[in-house]
């Protein structure tokens, strides 16, 4: 039983690490993406930008809600520097169903599987923010809060953000 035990433990812990998301004030983890149009986006050509990176999916409703509201934010900002990157888990199969939720909104999308972004921990829940400021540092990890993406959220995480220089 004790064996039992400690191998559970172990488990867990491998399976906490293998989760976990990148540290909050620390540099942000390189990303690497071809967007649906086909461009690519390189994380690294953002210097001195705000950066949104948001993992969503088809089938997932609150991130059919979230999605309108980071278009309006990045409709209002993107001239001051705002970058926004939806990351779709959907498969190559579905790319009829993400290119439709993508038409009406204004910042790009990639595909999961078109995507490098290791540092980000096993991304297994949608949606899920991380928020990069212009310095390259990680100011938001999504696996570390629970708050939904919506206009309040942006204004009090984002909006201070795009103000530093």
């Amino acid at each position: 039983m004790r064996a039992f035990v400690l191998s559970l433990l172990w488990c867990c812990c491998v399976a906490t690490a293998w989760c976990k998301g990148p540290d909050v004030g620390k540099p942000a983890p390189a990303i690497a993406a071809i967007a649906l149009d086909g461009s690519t986006f390189v994380s690294a050509a953002t210097s001195g930008k705000v950066v949104v990176v948001h993992f969503w999916a088809t089938w997932c409703a609150p991130c059919r809600v979230e999605l309108p509201a980071l278009d309006a934010f990045y409709r209002a900002h993107k001239s001051e520097g705002l970058v926004i990157l939806a990351i779709s888990l959907d498969t190559h199969d579905d790319l009829g169903k993400v290119a439709a939720v993508m038409r009406d909104l204004s910042f790009p999308a990639a595909l999961l599987e078109n995507t490098k972004a290791k540092g980000y921990g096993r991304i297994w829940r949608v949606p899920l923010t991380f928020v990069i400021d212009r310095h390259g540092v990680l100011r938001r990890d999504g696996f570390a809060t629970t708050a939904a993406i919506d206009a309040a959220v942006l204004d009090r995480e984002v909006l201070p953000l795009l103000h530093e220089q």
